[in-house]
């Protein structure tokens, strides 16, 4: 028994060189890795995918970028050899990629000296860019092209210069630039001054019938006088002739008493006097109206307000309705410094907009107070009118803007007060007064802060 137990042992051994077979789990096991392994596989694969989709994504949109950009770049190492080009310096140098990758940077230049301005220029680089390089490039056609050059330094992570980044353009089409912003700019300035004259004449109609009666008194106390002194002409030469042909004295005494000579050359002075009064007068009404429609020379003088929205009331209230009435509450002195034509424009504005704001009232009214302190001038213009609305109010310093009928606002005047007022230092506003109507509030720097 013991021998044939021994025997079936024996016969499970392998054979010399037979490998051990292996079991079922074994066999599970080397399958359910190679499963892992396969499934780590399809997961780099499909990780690697989206890697390679999003690099060539980012490499599509740097080159968009390079191709649209209007301006020359160049990247280079640190030893000046070019690495990368855009489309705008191939255009400009006439060269291929192949040409120029690999060469180094002083094929670009015009000449030694400005690739050895370019060359300092990089071996200056730290952290900070250098711009607005001028230099000669060599352009398609053999020629030396000046260039804005800036120049900006690309470092390693740990700070070190490993090349450089160069963009520029041909100062010919930054001259263009600049002129034609020149000339955008100056058609503006120019465009500006014509609207500005055109709301002053609008404002001068309103006051044409105002100024006509302003001159027609003076003009006729000259006038006047001028037709007494005519009268008095004859009587003076009938007795200078008398003089002159030798008569005696008592008839020259008769004479002077018929004529009344005495009386005559006492009345001589008053009326010379008066004539050269309204003469006066009539003079200061046209140096006014001319300043005031004159182009903006852009002044700089000190005046006395308290004079200019005097002139300017009595001016806009001579061509309004009997029954406005103004009252003015304001210093005998308020000293300012600017244009006495531009800040008289926004006083008569803002006098006709009240005029205008209240003709429907049974009393049209306005009041204007003025006060000086250390840092401004503050002058209220309150009216009696119905008020601004909450939708106007927003808009009406915009140009073109009114709230008036067709044919009786440009819509600029508020607009153009409110730019002359900001040149001058100062901020115009508006509000509803608590007891109605509109209030403007004009603040202006006194001749201390300016």
């Amino acid at each position: 028994m013991t021998n044939h137990v021994e025997r079936t042992t024996l016969s499970r051994l392998p054979e010399p060189g037979e490998l051990e077979p292996f079991s079922e789990s074994a066999w599970i096991e080397v399958v359910r890795s190679m499963d892992e392994v396969y499934n780590e596989l399809l997961q780099y694969e499909v990780v690697l995918e989206q890697k390679n989709t999003e690099l060539e994504e980012s490499q599509q949109f740097i080159y968009s970028i390079l191709t649209s950009m209007s301006d020359l770049l160049v990247v280079c190492d640190r030893n000046c050899v070019i690495e990368e080009v855009n489309h705008s310096l191939l255009a400009f140098t006439g060269k291929t990629e192949g040409e120029l990758k690999g060469e180094k940077l002083a094929s670009l230049f015009m000449d030694e000296a400005a690739y050895a301005a370019a060359r300092q220029v990089v071996a200056g680089l730290t952290n900070a860019p250098a711009n607005d390089v001028e230099l000669q490039f060599r352009s398609k056609d053999n020629i030396g092209t000046p260039v804005a050059l800036n120049f900006t330094p690309r470092l390693s992570a740990a700070g070190k210069l490993l090349g450089v980044v160069i963009t520029g353009r041909p100062v010919g089409e930054l001259r263009r630039a600049y002129h034609k912003l020149r000339e955008a700019h100056e058609e503006l300035k120019r465009t500006q001054q014509q609207l500005l004259q055109s709301e002053k004449m609008a404002s001068l109609g309103k006051l044409v019938a105002g100024v006509a009666h302003e001159l027609n008194n003076p003009i006729s106390f000259v006038l006047g006088n001028i037709h007494a002194m005519q009268r008095y002409t004859p009587r003076l030469k009938r007795y200078l002739d008398a003089v002159h042909q030798d008569t005696s004295q008592a008839s020259l005494d008769k004479l002077r008493t018929e004529l009344r000579i005495d009386h005559l050359l006492g009345d001589l002075a008053p009326l010379l006097a008066g004539a050269m009064e309204g003469a006066e007068r009539t003079r200061d009404i046209v140096d006014g109206l001319k300043r005031f429609s004159a182009a903006d020379r852009n002044e700089n003088v000190r005046f006395n307000l308290s004079e200019t929205i005097e002139r300017s009331v009595h001016w806009v209230t001579r061509a309004t309705p009997v029954n406005f009435r103004v009252n003015m509450d304001i210093p005998k002195q308020l000293p300012f410094v600017g244009s006495p034509g531009q800040i008289q424009q926004v006083i008569i504005n803002l006098v006709q907009n009240a005029s205008d704001a209240t003709e429907a009232q049974p009393e049209p009214e306005l009041n204007i107070s003025a006060q000086l302190d250390e840092n401004d001038i503050v002058i209220l213009f309150r009216d009696n009118g119905p008020g601004i609305s909450e939708i106007a109010m927003s808009k009406l310093f915009d140009p073109f803007y009114t709230t008036k009928p067709v044919g009786k606002g440009t819509g600029l005047g508020l607009s153009i007060s409110y730019g002359i007022i900001e040149r001058h230092g100062g901020k115009l506003s508006v509000s509803n007064a608590p007891g109605g109507g509109a209030q403007f509030k004009l603040r202006l720097p006194s001749p201390n802060r300016q």
